[in-house]
Order: structure tokens, then C-alpha cells, then sequence
């Protein structure tokens, strides 16, 4: 793997967390606010904080995909994780795996180099 494949990954692992933590704080958060107070205009800001981070990470997700050449289905499982609350933190676990094994798969590429 190369270095733009894996700061691709670590791209997406970066937004994947916050992504997956502002449906349930930021846009619940409003909405209790709305109903609870007279306090309507946070409502608007939180959702589109929100709807800028699913973007970003649609970004960074199609990035991924088209640098490691993943199958649908791969690319399809992280958009779902996108959409169910704190599915995000478990597409990082799986990112963090994947980065990690890219990693040793290079270190290892890197010595069979250097022992031919």
C-alpha cells in the first residue's frame, strides 16, 4: 500500500468517529433543546454540523474506495455504519484493523526488498 492509500484511511478513520458521535449529540441534543426551551436557533446549526460531517465522510469513504480498490460490498457496509448512530465507531475499529494490516504488509514487502 502506498503513502497516499494510507493517509486515505487515517483520513477516514479521523472523520469516521466524529461523524458517528453527532447524530446522537448534536442532533438529539437540538431537538430536546427545541422541545424542552424557547431555544430554537440551535437547531438549524447542530443539523448542518451534522450533515457537513456525513459529507466530508462520503468524501473521504469514496477516496478510499477508489485508492484500495475495495468491492462494493466492503464500501457499501461503511456507508450503512454511517447511517445507524455510533455505527461509526465500529467502521473505525475495522479501519484501524485494516490500516494496521496495510502496514505490516508493507513493512514486510520493504524487508523481502532489502533480503533480495
Amino acid at each position: 500500500m502506498d503513502i497516499k492509500t494510507a493517509s486515505a484511511l487515517h483520513r477516514l478513520r479521523l472523520v469516521s468517529v466524529p461523524e458517528a458521535l453527532s447524530f446522537p449529540a448534536l442532533l438529539i441534543f437540538g431537538t430536546l433543546l427545541s422541545w424542552l426551551t424557547d431555544i430554537d436557533y440551535l437547531k438549524m446549526p447542530l443539523g448542518m454540523l451534522h450533515g457537513i460531517l456525513f459529507l466530508i465522510y462520503l468524501v473521504f469513504l469514496a477516496d478510499v474506495w477508489n485508492r484500495t480498490k475495495w468491492p462494493a460490498k466492503k464500501a457499501a457496509l461503511f456507508f450503512v455504519l454511517a447511517l445507524v448512530p455510533f455505527g461509526g465507531l465500529y467502521g473505525d475499529k475495522l479501519l484501524k484493523r485494516e490500516e494496521a494490516d496495510s502496514v505490516l504488509a508493507a513493512r514486510a514487502r520493504r524487508e523481502a526488498a532489502k533480503a533480495a
